[in-house]
């Protein structure tokens, strides 16, 4: 980082004018969350506050895809990306802009909607380093790329932005910059160097019986007890085949049979979700669970194999060495503080990596704390971290006014160390 554009653009002071700006617009996104595929409004006001900095926007990227380019001189280009996309969570904060809203999702069900991710924080601090950065031109040179990405918790809104052409619309980024608001302290920014995330695969398992009266289950083909014969070698595979020295996790999140006690079904429905970090476990754990639902089903005389289908994968993300060395300095140097770590992989997954993965391009991935440290200090001392509100829980809230503040410092400082002159 070159020390004087950093202190000719003035960061903080810039930060501390555009906050209140910021916090209304975070919790509006907040307050109105839309499901993956679904941000159409998301996208809409993203693409106008780009178009009120002088952005160059092109909307409907990927469908509800969004990216802003801001052209300053010949030069590098940083991009930042942001994804905007809600669950289907009913939140639990008791806060003025607490999200109502009501969503449709793919099945037609009617569900609550909640940005308990956080995607709502991360939109908003890239508006806020778009903002920044365009505050005063004379402190870098280049092009800041800025890319609000749908569909990032189904996985497929970054392969959809680059089906729809993303590397050959746009100029070829020289570096790409992503980072994910989660509950540790706040203040702390942890900087994994190599993974980042875990790899992330989700699958549908369809056992096929064959159903009777439970008055007769000799007549049947039983797909509850093959289903919960299945759930409990599964959880053999990390214990049994993956090595201490590794990681995995495989997770039966939902197994769904029949309609009465009297009925014995004729099918049962598993999803499984599995984490690992090396191309070479991922590859021998699906091998496993498709081994053991295959001999579970025939253990239990099914006559039609059991049908296993991907739900979702999210690639492993894999941070640049140099580039983490060269951005972990820069935190903290700017911060002035030993809240910067080079950090272990996290068992979350995002499709961040696709971009990364698709052009070549070297990518850097970090986590921002957003609980207050003492309560944070308090629930660790009890031994209770365990029931401090996390990424997806109906309760998860970042600090907001601090954890904004350094959400959009820390996009700043990146997107300035690649766009700083020398």
């Amino acid at each position: 980082m070159n020390s004087s554009h950093q202190s000719s653009l003035k960061i903080q002071e810039v930060v501390d004018e555009i906050l209140p700006d910021l916090m209304t617009i975070y919790k509006d996104f907040h307050a109105n969350p839309e499901l993956s595929m679904q941000e159409f409004e998301t996208s809409r006001k993203l693409a106008a506050q780009l178009q009120m900095l002088g952005f160059d926007v092109t909307s409907q990227v990927g469908n509800t895809g969004v990216v802003g380019l801001l052209r300053n001189g010949d030069g590098p280009v940083a991009m930042l990306r942001a994804d905007m996309d809600a669950l289907p969570v009913k939140e639990e904060n008791g806060v003025a802009y607490v999200s109502t809203k009501i969503g449709l999702d793919r099945t037609g069900k009617s569900v609550a909607l909640m940005h308990a991710c956080g995607h709502d924080l991360h939109v908003t601090c890239a508006l806020g380093a778009a903002r920044l950065l365009a505050s005063d031109l004379s402190a870098w040179q280049g092009t800041l790329m800025v890319v609000f990405q749908p569909a990032e918790e189904t996985s497929e809104g970054a392969r959809a932005m680059i089906a729809d052409g993303f590397l050959d619309r746009f100029p070829r980024p020289d570096i790409i910059l992503g980072q994910h608001v989660i509950n540790t302290p706040l203040g702390s920014i942890n900087l994994p160097d190599g993974v980042a995330t875990s790899a992330g695969d989700s699958l549908k398992i369809r056992l096929i019986g064959r159903g009777s009266h439970g008055a007769m289950p000799e007549n049947a083909i039983d797909p509850v007890v093959m289903a919960a014969a299945t759930v409990m070698r599964l959880q053999t595979i990390v214990s049994r085949e993956v090595s201490a020295e590794d990681a995995a996790i495989v997770t039966v999140g939902s197994l769904q049979a029949g309609t009465m006690e009297n009925i014995i079904p004729d099918e049962a429905v598993l999803k499984v979700n599995i984490r690992t970090f090396k191309k070479d476990t991922r590859e021998r754990v699906i091998a496993a669970v498709k081994r053991i639902v295959a001999a579970e089903a025939a253990a239990a005389g099914a006559v039609v194999p059991p049908e296993i289908t991907t739900i979702n994968h999210f690639a492993i993300v894999q941070n640049d060495h140099e580039a983490a060395a060269r951005l972990t300095a820069a935190f903290q140097k700017h911060f002035q503080n030993a809240n910067v770590h080079q950090s272990r992989p996290t068992k979350m997954s995002d499709d961040f990596g696709e971009f990364s993965d698709a052009s070549g391009v070297p990518a850097i991935y970090w986590f921002i704390g957003s609980t207050p440290p003492e309560i944070y200090a308090r629930m660790q001392q009890e031994n209770r971290l365990a029931e401090l509100p996390a990424n997806h829980n109906p309760r998860f809230l970042p600090a907001l006014a601090p954890t904004l503040t350094i959400g959009v410092q820390t996009l700043a400082v990146a997107a300035l160390e690649w766009l700083s002159h020398d």
